[in-house]
């Protein structure tokens, strides 16, 4: 593993709500949250980078979204 590094993170009160929403929803530390936001973004830029799209589809509603970010 490796080391780990300490820093602060400064967020606005919606900001916090929604990690803290977040944490409680899935049972997670607020670290938690934030480490799966960066994988998953990670994932998502490094395929977007290679032309990849992301599409959200809503299998009841019949529709999908393409989403740009």
């Amino acid at each position: 593993m490796t080391e780990k590094r300490t820093m602060t993170l400064n967020l606005t009160g919606p900001e916090m709500d929604a990690l803290e929403g977040l944490a409680k929803e899935k049972d997670l530390s607020k670290t938690a949250v934030i480490r799966q936001a960066l994988r998953l973004f990670q994932i998502l830029d490094a395929r977007l980078a290679n032309g990849e799209k992301l599409l959200l589809e809503d299998k009841a509603k019949k529709q999908s979204e393409l989403v740009v970010l």
